[in-house]
This record gives C-alpha cells, sequence and structure tokens, in this order.
C-alpha cells in the first residue's frame, strides 16, 4: 500500500515537472515566411561573437552592447581542436566555457545560433580541425570516411549532449533556436563527387539523429537534406533564394569587413554599404539576417589559420576588437534593426506587391490589414533618384534603400549616416621605457650538431611530426664530401624546394639566410651560395609555420615545411652537378628549448641554467627571448601594446599568449584612398588604408590577463631580430568624434566614458569635406554653430543634437536643397 502510495506521488511529480518543463520551452519552427518562435513569426536579426577571440570577462559587456545595438541573438562556431587538443581529452575551460558563454547569452536575453560544424573555417587554425585528427591512419576529411564520420559524430555528440544537460535548446526553455552542421560545404562539394553527396546526407541524418528540438542548418548547401535549412553567406544575399521554397531566406554570414593577412592592409566596409546590404535583403523577403563578424576579436595564442591571418581578427565589426564601439557602423546599423523591428508584423505576415519605378529602382510594399510598410530601393551605383511614389517626392541616393514604415514618411535612409563617427587613438601619456633582460635560443647543439628527438629516413610534412605542437620543426642531416666528390667546387650552394611559410637554413652552424612568402605562393625555391669543408657538414633548415590552411577542398593535405627535393649545388664552368638529399637519414627538433622549458611562464626565472642577461640590451638578434616587468596603464579602457621595432615572433603577458606578431610585414606602397565610396559593389580590396605600414602594430592586451597587484610580466620570442626598447603600453580611447547629420534628425555625440573637451568645427548648411577637414560650404545657418555646440556639449559626456533650423537658424541661401550639420569634436 505505501509503495503504491509513492508510486502514485512520483508519477504526479513527474507529470508537474514535465509540464512545467512544456510550459518554459521554446517551440521553433519555420514556413517560406520566416522563422516561428511560440507561435510568432520573427525576423531575426544575429551578429556573430567567438567566444575563444575574447576573454569570459569580456562577454557581458559584448553581449549587452549587441543588444543595445538591436540584436536579437548571438552566432558563435564549436571550436573543435580548442576543445579537444588531444583526442579523448577535452578543455572547457576559462574563455573556451562555452556553456558560460552561453548562458551569458541568455542572461541577456537573446537567442543562441550554435554553429558546431565541427568544420568552422573561421581564419582559424586548420579551420577547426585538430591536426591530430590528420594523423589518425585512413584519415580523410569531410567525406564518407569511417574514421572522420566516427570522431565527427563524437565531438558532435558532445557538445549537444553538454547543451541538453544543461537545458540549453529552447526546445528545453534554454536560448539555442538554432543549430548548424557541416560549413559551406556546398562551395566544395563538386570536388568530392558522389561520396560528397552521400557524405552531406549523412550529416543531416546524424544530427537530425541527435533530437535537440530546433531547426537545423546548412549553410552555402543548396538542396540541403530534409529537414536541414540551408542559408546563403556573403557581402549580399538578397538575390539569394532557397532551393526549397518553403524555407525561409536566411543569411548566415553578411560579412562586415573582412580579415587581415600578413603583408596585406588594411580592408573596410563602409556603414552605408553594409546597411544597404540589410535593408536589400529584407526589403526581398528576409527573415534571418547575421552580422559575421559583429565581435571579431583577437586571435590569441596560435589559433590564427591562414597561411598568414594576423593576431587581430578585427574584421572592421560594429564592435572593434577591443570591444569599443565602431561608429558610425554600430548606430547606423541600431537606427536600422529598429526601423525594421517597427514593421516586423507586415514582413512576415504582410501581402507583398512590387513596383519597377525604372532607372534600377524598385519599390516593396507589405500590406496587412493594419496598413502598409515600404521599401524604396535604388540600386544604381551611381545616379541619385528623385521618385515619386505615391503621389509625393523622394529623395533616394544611389545604392541605397530608403524604408517608411507607414508608407509615406521616410524614417531611413542606408545612405544618410546620422551617427557619429569615433576617431580611436592611443592616450597621449608618456611611454614607460621598459627595463629588458634578455637571453638567447641557446640553439647551437641543434644548429651545430643536428641533435633532434626523432630520425627518420627522408624528409616529412611538418604537421606530421609536430601534431601543430608548435610553429617551429627543425630538419637537420650531415653529408660527407671528400677532395674527389664530383660536387666539389669553388661554387656550391643549397637548394631547397620548401613550403615552409619562413625559411632559416644554416650550414655548418653559420647563418646563411632565410626566405618567407611575400606573395602568397607558399611553394618556392630557395637558394643560397655556402661553404662547405671536406668531411662532415652539417646541414640545419628551420621551418616555421604560420597559420595552417582553413578552406577548401581538400584543405588539410596541403603541404606543409619542407618538401623537398633539398640538394647541394656545384658549379663547375657551364656544368652543374647537384646532389640530391632529400632521402638521407634526417634528424627533427619539434620547437625551440625556451618554449619547451616555458620562460614565457612568470616563474621561469632562475629555473635554467642560463641567466638572463640585464646588461646592455642586445637588439637585432635572432632566435632571443625577451623579458621585462611593467605597470599597466590605470583605469578600464582597453590595453593596447605598441610592437613597432620589432621583426617576428609571439608575445606573453604573465604566461598568457597574446598572439604572434610581426610588425617589419609592411603592406604594399599602393591601393589605398583617403575616402572609401560606398556606392556599387563591394569586395575585400575594394576599399583599403594603412598602405606601406605594418599589417598589426597594435596587440591587445586584455584586462584579465594583468594582475591586480600591478607587477606584470611581458615576454617576447623573438625570431627575425628586433629592438623590443620601443615597446610601450597604451589604452585605447576615443581621441575625436565627428559627424555629417541630416536635416530634421537627432544626432547624438559622445566620447564614450570621457567628457568632451572642445569643438573643432561646425556648420550647418551644406558644409564639405570630411572629419580632419571639413569646411565652410556656400551657405550655413545664421546662429553660430561652433558656439552653440560649445554650450550643449563641451563638458558633457555625451549630448544630443537637433539637426535643423531651429537650433542653427535658418539658412536661406541653401534654398531648398537638404542641409547637414558637420561637427568635429575632441574628446
Amino acid at each position: 500500500m505505501k509503495m503504491k502510495h509513492f508510486t502514485c506521488l512520483l508519477s504526479l511529480f513527474f507529470i508537474l515537472i514535465t509540464s512545467f518543463s512544456l510550459a518554459n520551452s521554446t517551440i521553433v519552427s519555420h514556413d517560406e515566411r520566416a522563422i516561428t518562435i511560440n507561435g510568432q513569426r520573427r525576423i531575426l536579426i544575429s551578429g556573430s561573437i567567438h567566444y575563444p577571440r575574447s576573454t569570459a570577462e569580456m562577454w557581458p559587456d559584448l553581449i549587452n552592447k549587441a543588444k543595445d545595438g538591436g540584436l536579437d541573438a548571438i552566432e558563435s562556431y564549436v571550436f573543435w581542436n580548442a576543445h579537444e587538443p588531444k583526442r579523448r581529452e577535452y578543455d572547457f575551460s576559462g574563455n573556451l566555457d562555452v556553456v558560460r558563454f552561453i548562458k551569458t547569452i541568455q542572461s541577456a536575453g537573446l537567442y543562441s545560433v550554435l554553429r558546431i560544424g565541427p568544420y568552422v573555417c573561421a581564419e582559424w587554425n586548420y579551420g577547426g580541425f585538430p591536426v591530430w585528427l590528420h594523423n589518425m591512419p585512413n584519415m580523410k576529411f569531410r567525406t564518407i570516411n569511417p574514421s572522420f564520420m566516427n570522431e565527427m559524430q563524437n565531438f558532435t555528440t558532445k557538445i549537444v549532449e553538454m547543451m541538453k544537460e544543461e537545458k540549453l535548446f529552447a526546445s528545453q526553455g534554454g536560448p539555442i533556436i538554432l543549430a548548424q552542421i557541416e560549413n559551406e560545404y556546398g562551395n566544395v562539394i563538386s570536388s568530392y563527387g558522389a561520396e560528397g553527396k552521400a557524405y552531406i546526407d549523412w550529416c543531416a541524418n546524424m544530427a537530425n539523429s541527435l533530437d535537440i528540438g530546433v531547426p537545423w542548418l546548412m549553410c552555402q548547401q543548396p538542396n540541403a537534406p530534409k529537414p536541414m535549412l540551408e542559408t546563403c553567406n556573403g557581402f549580399y544575399c538578397d538575390q539569394y533564394e532557397p532551393t526549397n521554397p518553403s524555407s525561409p531566406k536566411m543569411w548566415t554570414e553578411n560579412w562586415t569587413g573582412w580579415f587581415k593577412n600578413w603583408g596585406g592592409k588594411h580592408p573596410y566596409r563602409t556603414a552605408e554599404d553594409l546597411a544597404y546590404s540589410v535593408a536589400r535583403f529584407f526589403q526581398t523577403g528576409g527573415t534571418f539576417q547575421n552580422y559575421y563578424m559583429y565581435h571579431g576579436g583577437t586571435n590569441f595564442g596560435r589559433v590564427a589559420g591562414g597561411p598568414y591571418i594576423t593576431t587581430s581578427y578585427d574584421y572592421h565589426a560594429p564592435l572593434d576588437e577591443y570591444g569599443n564601439l565602431n561608429q558610425p557602423k554600430w548606430g547606423h546599423l541600431k537606427q536600422l534593426h529598429a526601423v525594421l523591428k517597427s514593421i516586423e508584423k507586415p514582413l512576415t505576415y504582410g501581402n507583398i506587391s512590387r513596383i519597377d519605378l525604372g532607372n534600377s529602382i524598385k519599390a516593396t510594399i507589405y500590406t496587412t490589414k493594419e496598413g502598409s510598410s515600404c521599401f524604396i530601393g535604388n540600386v544604381n551605383a551611381t545616379a541619385d533618384a528623385l521618385v515619386n511614389f505615391h503621389g509625393k517626392d523622394y529623395h533616394v541616393p544611389a545604392w541605397s534603400v530608403s524604408i517608411l514604415p507607414d508608407c509615406d514618411k521616410e524614417a531611413y535612409n542606408t545612405a544618410k549616416v546620422n551617427t557619429q563617427t569615433s576617431i580611436m587613438t592611443d592616450d597621449s601619456s608618456k611611454p614607460h621605457m621598459l627595463q629588458w633582460t634578455w637571453r638567447p635560443e641557446s640553439a647551437q647543439k641543434t644548429i651545430l650538431k643536428g641533435r633532434g628527438n626523432l630520425i627518420a629516413k627522408g624528409l616529412v610534412d611538418q604537421k606530421d611530426v609536430t601534431n601543430d605542437a608548435s610553429d617551429y620543426l627543425w630538419y637537420m642531416t650531415r653529408v660527407h664530401l671528400d677532395k674527389k666528390d664530383p660536387l666539389w667546387s669553388r661554387n656550391m650552394s643549397l637548394r631547397v624546394h620548401s613550403n615552409a611559410h619562413v625559411l632559416h637554413a644554416y650550414v655548418n652552424g653559420k647563418y646563411i639566410g632565410h626566405q618567407f612568402v611575400k606573395d602568397g605562393k607558399f611553394d618556392y625555391r630557395f637558394e643560397r651560395k655556402v661553404n662547405l669543408v671536406h668531411g662532415t657538414n652539417h646541414i640545419s633548415l628551420l621551418s616555421v609555420s604560420v597559420g595552417l590552411q582553413n578552406y577548401g577542398p581538400f584543405f588539410a593535405n596541403g603541404p606543409t615545411g619542407i618538401n623537398g627535393p633539398v640538394s647541394l649545388v656545384g658549379y663547375k664552368g657551364e656544368e652543374t652537378i647537384e646532389k640530391d638529399l632529400s632521402k638521407h637519414q634526417w634528424d627533427y627538433k619539434i620547437g625551440m628549448n625556451g618554449y619547451n622549458h616555458k620562460l614565457f611562464s612568470t616563474n621561469s626565472i632562475g629555473r635554467h641554467h642560463v641567466k638572463w642577461a640585464n646588461e646592455k640590451l642586445a637588439t637585432g638578434r635572432m632566435l632571443t627571448w625577451y623579458k621585462a616587468h611593467f605597470k599597466a596603464p590605470l583605469g578600464k579602457d582597453p590595453v593596447i601594446v605598441d610592437f613597432n621595432g620589432l621583426g617576428k615572433g609571439e608575445a606573453w603577458i604573465n604566461g598568457q599568449s597574446i598572439g604572434r606578431y610581426w610588425p617589419s610585414f609592411n603592406s604594399s606602397d599602393d591601393g589605398c584612398k583617403d575616402e572609401c565610396d560606398y556606392r556599387g559593389e563591394y569586395g575585400s580590396d575594394k576599399c583599403a588604408f594603412m598602405c606601406g605600414k605594418p599589417t598589426q602594430r597594435w596587440y591587445h592586451v586584455p584586462r584579465s590577463f594583468l594582475n591586480a597587484s600591478g607587477h606584470n610580466t611581458i615576454t617576447l620570442f623573438e625570431e627575425m631580430g628586433g629592438n623590443p626598447s620601443k615597446v610601450n603600453f597604451k589604452t585605447v580611447v576615443v581621441g575625436t568624434v565627428c559627424a555629417r547629420a541630416h536635416e530634421h534628425n537627432k544626432v547624438e555625440l559622445s566620447c564614450h566614458d570621457r567628457a568632451i573637451s572642445a569643438v573643432k568645427f561646425a556648420s550647418f548648411g551644406n558644409p564639405v569635406g570630411h572629419c580632419g577637414s571639413f569646411a565652410v560650404g556656400t551657405c550655413q545657418g545664421d546662429k553660430d554653430a561652433v558656439k552653440t555646440l560649445v554650450e550643449k556639449c563641451v563638458g558633457k559626456l555625451n549630448c544630443t543634437i537637433d539637426v535643423s533650423s531651429d537650433t542653427f537658424g535658418s539658412s536661406s541661401d541653401c534654398g531648398d536643397s537638404p542641409k547637414k550639420l558637420a561637427v568635429e569634436l575632441e574628446c
């Protein structure tokens, strides 16, 4: 009797728990018009933030700024090689705590889009694949291969089970409304033939079997197997239509800028063009749009892929690398999001009609019984238009979209920016001179005697040996020459066919030179004259990788290191004799002694026999370690370190790597413009700046890497030779605020957490020029605009200005033409 009573109570308890769970779950579905959440069709605006490219302490601020910018969701990849660095050994600590990241999104009241992949691309090392995977027997990536499929399913299942255990899927009441399997496979599927189609079908079945209760995505995958949803990636997706007409029109990657390569210029995408792409997408029936990236962040450690992806992954995103608002992009998009959200119901439920107004101008009308909302799009890349629509005239600039929520008054135009431009700068404080100690890498045994930790017959691929535990691999061999050797002459050279990103060569302990790729051709011939001796000659080659390839069909099989042949060449008049050393016995040594001894660790001093020298700083030395103590800048502003003067290497703050540096690698001198014309299709090389300068000079030091005590240590490993005496720490602040706001709008001006100190320029009328070189035009308001701005703004953290004749006086000389306010403030 008691047992029966207990069983009844237990059953009742289970029913109550189940009812509570169902009551708090979120039902996510879709139709041809929209994603539906709890029965309501939604337009969803999302932004990518990669949790490992920031720190856990930064997450709440980044996510809240994204929410304030009008986002509904945060999208992120899951990085397999970061979470499973060794097979079946997992790491979800610190900034790899993906559960904590998603819960932070949830606590901000936003949705989550989880792109499990587990191939991610993302300009991430090896596309997110762990290199141990490559070294498994009979392994082939991203195709019908039992070994790969087993490992992929294991990792995907682990991530899904972690999310389920924490009840993070929307079906459990959590924030995850969409998940993704595979990534951009449609771009390469043709290279895999029938096995590619079979593989993508397997991916769909495997993912679907995990029963997560929310839809699965496959981006860039035409004809994605049901029930997977296909999506678009690119700079523009307004012309994209899903292959399956019952699927909503979704955009998983709207590229807000582009990544940087060592030796490349700084790419730039305007706020006007980015807003245009979004407005066009929703004008043409879009339902889900994600910014890639919304915050790019930093490639800490050795996670940057490529080859040659920089440590900065700023991506010219709406939130910059350090988490600051990238204005005007952030603010201009925020205004767009607010207008789009105001017409969400007609966009998702309304009847659609389209009108061709000629000259590349089209209007789209969304109508419900409550009313109508309209878009007027001008896709002409050169000509502005005066459009008569519903009996009224509208000025629609070239390459822009106007949104009329009531089909009468323009609330927003993508080319009319009414948001401030923030010019970020380093603080003006005097740099603190660091007191450096130094020590050599102690590679003489390697260079002179060729002693390694692995011996093999012939040359091997670098990643096969290192498992990507290091950027560095020594290739060492010996060759005996006597006086009668046919090769011997007075003119001999070492010739190396190489895929090393950087190659350093030593013969008999003497450095004979290096070569690194400057033109993107990672397959080259290195040749230098050498002085050989009768008897045994030692050849030591240092191969350096700078991020493993992350994209393309069969990218995982791409060669790294020295693939040969390696030969000695003797020149005797017109006769050339070559001795191939490729099949000799080679010794291999992984990494540098300083890495193995953790010289970057804060407690490494005194642990080893070789002391750090503190007299006469050695500069211009290859393979040298440097260490200095410093006090971090006060306050809460982001901290950066200037590496101008250094060559190439890696840097640590209190034992934590802030990434590779290479400030000696300048971009080309041409291809940059003072201003970028937003009109016309954007491409990664359309707008660029900082020609002829280091691809990256400043490096992010998260405040969480710094000690509260103020005692901090910076360690450098200098590979090519540089001068650390110029290294100094600064903070990033808003230095100048500019705006070109249109009449009948309000513009908010702010120095963020600093007071506005002065007004450098202000004019209401038809001012000309751009930030830093504004000038009065042919007309302006009869009130002193500078005095008005001083009264309203100086000494304040922010001020809001009504851009109108009421504020700045009449400007009858301007006639009926639209008037603007140009302003430049100092912070």
